[in-house]
């Protein structure tokens, strides 16, 4: 890469690491999640975080509310019943609110949720900043995707003690140091791959796992593997977050000292 190339890079990076430091503290940003509530946990249907009532009907989360219950729907004051499906775009745009609370409808394996996210959580409060490796080339290289004949899915422990599947769709292979490694990925909706790994640096000088997300890869399954982007996860911003652990094989022998290490707090 010439030098040129190189300040561009890191110019990029800069801009790109700006923009997640804003995504994450915006109001509804991961730091302002307070609460995953299972609806399994409250089989009277009453959330003591969350106004109303809730249930489980026919493949949706029926919400029971009072006028006094505070609550709004698609942006109106709401008394009555509604069906709610999972939400599925951002936390601002989710149906249900809660005076300034944003209530999103969450479904995992069959199991229901009400998640809280509160502009003013204490998380979002303290946060002071994103610690992250500036840009280095060595940690920008080339790899191939190769997909697995078939999907397949994995058990894998999430940030919450739960066991669920974390669905793989291939592996990258790639160099690091004149090293030969892979990780396994899964294949996100645009094409991009998604990988959750760790290193020799994880629980130690950054977080205890990572996520990374590589482009697509060309019709001959060329992609750029780019650590420098290497994603602190959303429980590392809030613990009510169910991230999934590294699959087995993710677990990379080498210390990635690149990307997102920790979050700070002021």
């Amino acid at each position: 890469m010439s030098t040129h190339a190189q300040q561009q890079a890191a110019r990029e990076w800069e801009r790109w690491h700006e923009e997640r430091t804003a995504t994450v503290s915006a109001p509804y940003g991961p730091l302002s999640l307070t609460g995953t509530h299972w609806l399994a946990d409250y089989p009277e249907g009453r959330i003591p975080a969350v106004p109303g009532r809730w249930r489980e009907e026919g493949g949706a989360l029926v919400l029971d509310a009072a006028p006094e219950d505070g609550l709004t729907v698609d942006g109106k004051p709401f008394a009555g019943e509604v069906r709610l499906g999972a939400d599925r775009g951002p936390v601002d745009a989710s149906r249900a609110a809660h005076e300034g609370r944003r209530l999103v409808v969450l479904s995992r394996e069959g199991l229901w949720a009400v998640r809280v996210f509160d502009p003013e959580s204490p998380a979002r409060r303290a946060f002071r900043a994103i610690e992250a490796t500036p840009y280095e080339p060595r940690w920008a290289v080339p790899g191939t995707f190769r997909p697995y004949p078939d999907a397949r899915t994995v058990r894998v422990e999430n940030a919450d003690g739960v066991e669920r599947g974390l669905g793989l769709a291939g592996e990258i292979a790639f160099e690091l140091d004149g090293a030969g490694h892979t990780l396994q990925v899964a294949v996100e909706p645009d094409g991009s791959l998604w990988a959750v790994f760790a290193d020799a640096t994880s629980g130690n000088s950054s977080y205890r796992f990572r996520f990374l997300r590589p482009a697509a890869p060309d019709a001959e399954g060329a992609v750029t593997v780019d650590f420098n982007r290497a994603l602190l996860p959303p429980c590392a911003f809030a613990d009510h977050f169910i991230c999934p652990f590294p699959p087995p094989g993710n677990t990379l022998p080498v210390a990635v000292a690149a990307g997102e290490r920790q979050r700070a707090d002021g």
